[in-house]
């Protein structure tokens, strides 16, 4: 194959070669994508005649083509991303990358978020007001902190 294609080089125009080496991976991008497109389809059908055939719930069908969607286009994408020249040792840096400063940030923005949705959730069940007496408890065992709510912000509920 690879001395048929060095014996093509040889007898093309160089302008040729250029315009070949674009066309070459463009076809096998649209070979990727539409065989991805054809197996999904051929297996949506499949898990169609299977869910109605057995009476399993829709709910069952739904992720079930969802996940195969994510696997073949997925795979379909980074394969189609291999023969463009992108390296999946660069991808995969990437991505763990991108996900470890994710989980840094959502782990240092925990605190403040927990804070803001347990407000949220004060305010919308109404537990206890600016006026209020209140006990925070730690345990049954023994009792805990007691005293006025003096104010309820976003971050912080003030006693006295």
């Amino acid at each position: 194959m690879n001395r048929t294609l060095q014996n093509l080089r040889a007898q093309l125009p160089s302008w040729m070669i250029e315009w070949l080496e674009i066309i070459i991976p463009a076809i096998q991008v649209a070979l990727i994508v539409l065989t991805a497109w054809a197996t999904y389809r051929l297996l949506r059908r499949l898990i169609q005649r299977v869910t109605h055939g057995y009476g399993l719930p829709g709910d069952v069908a739904l992720i079930t083509r969802r996940a195969l969607g994510f696997i073949i286009y997925g795979g379909a994408l980074l394969w189609s991303l291999e023969r463009l020249g992108v390296s999946g040792t660069v991808l995969w840096t990437a991505f763990t990358g991108f996900a470890a400063v994710g989980a840094v940030a959502f782990f240092a923005a925990w605190s403040v978020l927990s804070n803001v949705f347990c407000t949220l959730l004060i305010f919308t069940t109404r537990m206890f007001w600016p006026g209020d007496t209140v006990e925070v408890l730690e345990n049954g065992e023994k009792p805990g902190l007691k005293g006025r709510v003096l104010d309820i912000n976003l971050v912080y509920t003030t006693m006295e």
